[in-house]
């Protein structure tokens, strides 16, 4: 099994080697928003845009004029690299089946100062060669296994880092563990699972929004563009790093623990992008309880669902694990014991009282346990699986007896086997 695994690493810069580095970059976004605008016009006149190949003979006739000499200076593939990055992006913009059609936009200065060498990357210990570039040290805190494949370098909060991505073959792999679990995602407690371990959430954020409110409030009482307002601004992109740093530390930890002691995770397909949508409404139809949205979709984005799952995916993938995503619904209402569902079965977020049969438990485990039952039908039904609806719905929500409704692209459907036939 070939596996692609990234390093990243701070590298040991000093005035001279900054200023090469901001010239790379900003070579890069120079020829990204040069051929951007060509083909902005392009658009605009209803022609084809700029492809790779011409964008590459663009380039070339850009470094031989004296007007656009300078790109002589930078090395020649991270720029090339950066056109085929461009043309990828038109390629996934213009694609109906991605689930963002967004085409690309202009790179702005000091926002996304950033290349990537394809090849000729060497590594010696401590020191890495970039060409045109020469050896640069790097703090290295933990060794690299593999074979180089490609290098990025990037800038982030007044430093710069280089981001090592290798090639290691693995044999296939059994999980040593024999085991299974669900995992309910939340504000209040960051996952439940189903076997009663909790994990609470380190709300990087929220630790800091006052200092960060603080800085921000700082920086607006400063002349823009003066030279404490740099400071101001760099003090503030450095406190950003630090919660994204808090927030990824916190979920390589959990993922990691949760991938090597479980062989099967089953989790919520959750559209986070929903689900922390404004309520604000219109003008003409305005939201209600915009402030409470406001701080519930801050909380819902300050988890990091999505990246907790992808973590999670690859990592049980290299374990011989595997990662299987159920529908949500009604999990956090249905009780795990006799099947009942109904929204009187929380009457709070962390009790879970089922008005059937009276089973009492935290609610987050609750949800966690339908979940994993939820994984078993997926694996026994069908790539969808088969979800019971409540009694709302015209169903009684029992897992024998009634009739068994499966979700597929066509929506809620009665399962073909019939009353009783299918056991999810």
């Amino acid at each position: 099994m070939l596996i692609r695994k990234a390093y990243k690493f701070r590298l040991k810069t000093n005035p001279a080697l900054e200023q090469k580095l901001f010239r790379q970059a900003g070579c890069c976004r120079w020829v990204w928003n040069q051929v951007w605008w060509m083909n902005q016009r392009r658009l605009a006149d209803k022609q084809r845009i700029i492809r790779y190949h011409e964008a590459a003979f663009w380039l070339s006739l850009w470094k031989q004029s004296e007007e656009y000499g300078f790109l002589r200076e930078a090395h020649s593939q991270p720029l090339q690299q950066t056109l085929k990055d461009l043309d990828r992006a038109y390629r996934d913009g213009f694609d109906k089946n991605q689930p963002l059609n967004r085409l690309p936009r202009k790179k702005r200065k000091f926002r996304q100062a950033a290349f990537r060498y394809p090849q000729g990357v060497k590594l010696d210990n401590r020191r890495i060669y970039l060409p045109k570039l020469g050896w640069v040290g790097f703090f290295k805190s933990r060794d690299i296994s593999g074979t180089v494949k490609n290098a990025t370098v990037s800038y982030q909060a007044g430093h710069w880092y280089v981001s090592v991505q290798v090639e290691q073959a693995l044999p296939e792999r059994v999980h040593p563990s024999t085991t299974d679990v669900g995992v309910d995602l939340g504000v209040a407690n960051f996952a439940a699972l189903s076997n009663g371990i909790t994990y609470d959430p380190i709300n990087a954020y929220r630790k800091y929004q006052d200092q960060l409110a603080r800085a921000q409030r700082a920086l607006s009482r400063k002349v823009k563009c003066s030279a404490n307002w740099r400071k101001q601004k760099r003090k503030i992109q450095q406190l950003h790093h630090k919660i994204a740093c808090c927030r990824l530390d916190f979920l390589h930890k959990t993922s990691t623990a949760i991938s090597e002691n479980q062989a099967m995770v089953f989790v919520e397909d959750l559209q986070v992008r929903n689900m922390s949508r404004s309520a604000a409404g219109t003008a003409d139809d305005p939201g209600r309880n915009v402030r409470a949205k406001a701080g519930l979709n801050k909380s819902i984005l300050d988890q990091g669902w999505g990246e907790f799952v992808r973590q999670l995916d690859y990592k049980l993938d290299w374990r011989g694990g595997m990662l299987i995503k159920v529908p949500p619904h009604y999990t956090s209402q249905t009780c795990s014991v006799c099947g009942h569902v109904s929204p009187a079965n929380r009457p709070t977020q962390a009790v879970f009282h089922c008005q059937a049969c009276g089973h009492t438990e935290h609610a987050d485990t609750n949800a966690a346990k339908n979940i994993r039952a939820r994984g078993h039908r997926v694996l026994a039904c069908g790539r969808e699986g088969a979800v019971r609806l409540p009694r709302e719905a015209g169903t009684c929500g029992k897992p024998r007896g009634s009739t068994t409704y499966h979700l597929n692209r066509g929506g809620w459907n009665p399962c073909p086997l019939g009353r009783g036939g299918c056991q999810g």
